[in-house]
């Protein structure tokens, strides 16, 4: 009995060292199992599973434990909330899903019938009846060969010879008897101390119990406080990781409710940022649990659901932004939520929005053509609706000036909508340009926070070593707080996102951790946009600055694309109105209104844009040549008309064109304006001054000033066809100076007008009117020459062309007039004869036909002129003088004939001097004498 009890603690130690073996065994067991996860939290593992609540030697050796239980298998694995029993074991570890399904057969085995071994049976049916033909002839032998017995050893002889079992009894007895004989000695010494043993083991025993009893007052007094306190601790740990994790647990399963709330109100980042960072968690924190398998693929499409809201929440934005109306003042329409959609289609890379956007800025430009349209036609009367559907036959029926109220209108509306298109790209870019500099100093924090890991491993060593040195369990001291500054970081990370587990196994304490769904899971730093909205730029942005930089410059494209499309959709409004040439029929006033109006409207969407765009202009300039064209022909058509009808006679000088020189004069090429009862009160001159000096003119050269300065006022207000300008004046004004030429010089004005003859004056006149143009050619050479650019310079030399035209034709109307008196004095002096009475009536004529000159030509042309054309015709007359003198020989020898003529040439001198303005005229007649034979 004391041999029995001595020895029951030392199965007791065994079970225990088994039992802490077989635990941890277990432990790895389960990390191991890869297959399907375990539905149960994991129990801790490290150091604390040595402090795990186990059976004790002492103190559990005599009272009953947890370990002494029985457990009915079918009990654990029965599960009251099914019906049926025979699937409980299935559903308790693959969870309620399983369902108990039929097994359908295999569409690759065939069915095996009997008829299947119908073959084989007729084959082996002839063997099988020669077999049993064979058993029947040759029966089995049932004696046993026991000669084979001999050939084993000599011992089994004597068993050989045994007839009864009772004799191996026997034999074993002896056998027994022999051995104890032989050990005979070591036998009969050990049953005498048997005795002694027996005190001994006595002793032993009552040794050991003394020994445990003493053991069990020792661990009571001194190592059952500090244990049960440091299971008491390791025990609170675990139901604080497990409260965390519990909570973690029910904060992820609001995840799919929350998200559907922040949907609600188009919280499109605040869901993503919730989705994200309970992904995270999932693959963290809780990564197996059982219950939330299904939960990931469910956010995986939640997401792609919120990419496809957000998408149709930019579109939906995008139309109600551009088609709100146009009188409302406000340029962003909800700014918080413009950035939070950019910002969530940023964070999920949908880089198409800006293509949406486009798309809905031409729905917009044709929708505020066609609205502008409707207003306008609606408020005239004039425009019957029923006879004309279309609204580009609406149109057509409008006027000028209705017309281009309209356009006025659809080009204002068109700015409006080109600053609410700037404003909300300026909101994008502001975003875009945010992300990328987050991304840039994100860059850089890494950086310098790899630069600090580095310097900080060195110190966290020097830690280590220190707690090992004071006696402390690292893992006790990371438990309660001292984490690696790695540790620190995620841990603070994660607290200030939603969903996440609590800073430290404490926090049991301290109050509960708020979710707050409008936060990133990372690290957040807030910036502001120019609108002022602060918006939070998240570390988990998955656009590179490549990236960023090409959507920043799209969205610059973006608007000028915004501004080519208001000038296409102008564009195609025009060339809609032009097609019955409604604007080639714009006189001047009306086309050079719309002119302004349309490069007042280019410049304004380039100051807007940033960009001039060419479409408008390029129809402008069309436009243009085509007015250039009819304005041209119009002027030339009428310079024609009036040319055809003038009789070359000196035209009074209405007072507007006086003024019309002078403010020339005063260096304004423009058409002056028409001040009303201001001319009516002056009567017309007889003469227009310029600039001190008086030129008589005929009517159509005082239009011709006028439509000289139309050209040069068209220059003004149409820079754009400054070139197509000066060439159409140029051949204006050649063809002024080539018409004048044929009707005056060529007398053309006789088989046109119906004049009788071309008299001097109207040679004078003519004279002076070309005078008068050339005096104005170097004014409007200067007027274009600022406007022209340098490269265009050469094309003044059409005015060098001009002026030397001009003149020659001036010099042949000179000519022309010493040609009518050379040949009058060719006439008159051929027939002069040498006798009484003096003078002669061959001077006299002359000296009238010189007065006639005179008087046709002294109020037309200066003095200067008149002066040298008479000293021209003078000239004319000295030679023809002599000639007859000479064909008379008459000579200067003081003789009755040489003082006849000297009679004659004295009256001729006389009243050629007597003229007005010819007195001081130079009339030497010294010439005309052959000298003395």
């Amino acid at each position: 009995m004391a041999s029995s009890h001595s020895s029951s603690p030392v199965p007791q130690g065994s079970s225990s060292d088994v039992f802490f073996k077989k635990e941890v065994d277990s432990t790895k067991h389960i990390r191991n199992v890869q297959s399907l996860p375990d539905v149960c939290p994991k129990e801790p593992t490290g150091d604390t599973n040595s402090l795990c609540v186990a059976p004790s030697l002492v103190t559990d050796q005599h009272r009953w434990t947890i370990y002494h239980s029985k457990v009915n298998l079918p009990a654990a694995l029965n599960d009251p909330r099914l019906a049926k029993r025979e699937s409980d074991f299935f559903t308790k570890t693959w969870g309620l899903d399983f369902v108990d399904t039929e097994v359908m057969p295999s569409f690759y085995l065939p069915q095996i019938s009997k008829e299947h071994f119908t073959a084989y049976q007729q084959e082996i049916s002839q063997r099988e009846k020669i077999h049993e033909r064979c058993k029947n002839i040759c029966p089995p032998k049932d004696t046993f060969d026991r000669t084979l017995l001999h050939t084993h050893d000599k011992s089994r002889t004597d068993l050989e010879q045994v007839p009864k079992l009772s004799h191996y009894l026997d034999i074993v007895e002896v056998n027994i008897a022999h051995q104890i004989s032989l050990r005979s000695e070591a036998f009969f010494h050990a049953m005498t101390s048997q005795h002694e043993l027996q005190d001994y083991l006595k002793k032993t025993s009552q040794a050991v119990k003394m020994l445990r009893d003493k053991i069990a007052q020792i661990d009571k007094v001194m190592c059952e406080g500090s244990l049960h306190i440091l299971r008491l601790a390791l025990t609170r740990n675990n139901c604080v990781k497990v409260y965390n994790k519990l909570k973690l647990m029910a904060t992820v399963h609001q995840t799919q409710p929350t998200v559907q709330v922040l949907l609600s109100t188009s919280e499109f980042v605040g869901a993503l940022d919730l989705i994200a960072t309970t992904q995270e968690v999932l693959q963290q924190e809780l990564q197996g649990i059982h219950s939330f398998r299904h939960l990931g693929s469910q956010l995986c499409e939640l997401e792609k659901l919120i990419d496809k809201m957000m998408i149709a929440e930019f579109s939906t934005y995008s139309h109600s932004d551009l088609n709100r109306p146009l009188e409302d003042d406000c340029q962003i329409l909800e700014e918080e939520r413009l950035v939070s959609l950019v910002f969530g289609l940023l964070k999920q890379r949908k880089l198409n929005f800006l293509e949406i956007y486009g798309e809905e800025m031409i729905i917009t430009a044709k929708n505020i053509i066609k609205q502008c349209v409707i207003n306008k036609v609606s408020q005239i009367e004039e425009v019957d609706t029923d006879v004309a559907m279309k609204l580009a036959d609406q149109v057509r029926m409008l006027n000028f000036p209705q017309w281009f109220d309209l356009l006025k209108d659809i080009f204002s509306k068109f700015i409006i909508f080109l600053q609410r298109v700037k404003a909300t790209l300026n909101i994008i870019h502001s975003v875009v340009l945010s992300v990328l500099d987050k991304n840039q100093r994100t860059r850089e924090l890494e950086e310098i926070s790899q630069q600090k890991n580095a310097a900080k491993d060195n110190s966290l060593d020097t830690e280590v070593a220190y707690l090992i040195h004071e006696g402390m369990f690292i893992s006790d001291a990371f438990t309660e707080g001292e984490l690696t500054p790695t540790a620190v970081d995620t841990t603070s990370q994660r607290n200030a996102s939603p969903n996440s587990e609590p800073c430290s196994s404490d926090s049991v304490s301290e109050p509960e951790c708020t979710t707050d769904s409008s936060s990133s899971k990372e690290q957040t730093s807030s910036s502001v946009t120019p609108g002022g909205v602060d918006m939070m730029v998240g570390e988990d942005m998955k656009l590179t600055d490549l990236e960023l930089g090409k959507l920043a410059n799209s969205i610059q494209e973006l608007l000028f694309n915004a501004s080519d499309i208001c000038h296409d959709r102008a564009v195609k409004f025009l060339m809609s109105r032009a097609k019955d040439g409604f604007l080639e029929k714009l006189n001047s006033t009306e086309f050079i209104t719309l002119s302004r109006l349309m490069e007042t409207f280019i410049l304004d969407t380039e100051q807007i844009c940033g960009r001039k765009s060419m479409s408008l202009l390029g129809a402008l300039q069309s436009q243009a040549n085509k007015f250039v064209n009819r304005f041209h022909e119009e002027r030339k058509t009428k310079l024609s008309l009036l040319l055809d009808n003038e009789r070359w006679k000196q035209a009074d000088v209405p007072a507007e064109f006086q003024d019309l020189v002078d403010s020339v004069s005063d260096g304004r090429i423009a058409l002056p304006e028409k001040k009303p009862g201001a001319t009516e009160e002056r009567r017309p001159a007889e003469v227009l001054v310029v600039e001190g000096q008086q030129y008589a003119v005929v009517g159509t050269v005082l239009l011709l000033i006028r439509i000289i300065l139309e050209y040069c006022q068209c220059v003004d207000n149409i820079p754009s066809v400054t070139t197509d300008m000066l060439t159409r004046l140029s051949d204006l004004l050649k063809y002024f100076n080539s018409r004048s030429c044929q009707l005056v010089l060529g007398a053309g004005a006789l088989q046109v007008v119906g004049l009788k003859t071309i008299t001097t004056k109207n040679l004078a006149l003519s004279s002076r009117c070309l005078q008068l143009i050339v005096h104005y050619i170097p004014v409007i050479r200067a007027h274009f020459e600022a406007r022209l650019q340098p490269k265009q310079y050469s094309m003044l030399r059409h005015f060098d062309h001009i002026t030397k035209d001009y003149h020659d034709h001036i010099a042949e109307i000179s000519a022309k007039l010493v040609a009518i008196m050379d040949s009058l004095f060719d006439k008159l002096l051929s027939k002069y004869e040498v006798k009484a009475p003096v003078p002669s009536a061959c001077f006299r004529n002359i000296c009238k036909q010189m007065a006639k000159m005179h008087e046709a030509i002294v109020d037309l042309l200066p003095e200067e002129q008149t002066q040298m054309l008479f000293l021209r015709i003078n000239a004319s007359y000295k030679l023809h003088l002599k000639k007859q003198l000479s064909h008379l020989n008459v000579i200067n020898d003081g003789g009755p004939q040489n003082g006849l003529v000297t009679a004659d040439v004295a009256f001729y001198t006389g009243n050629l001097q007597a003229l007005k303005g010819l007195k001081d005229l130079d009339l030497n007649m010294a010439e005309i004498w052959e000298q003395k034979r």
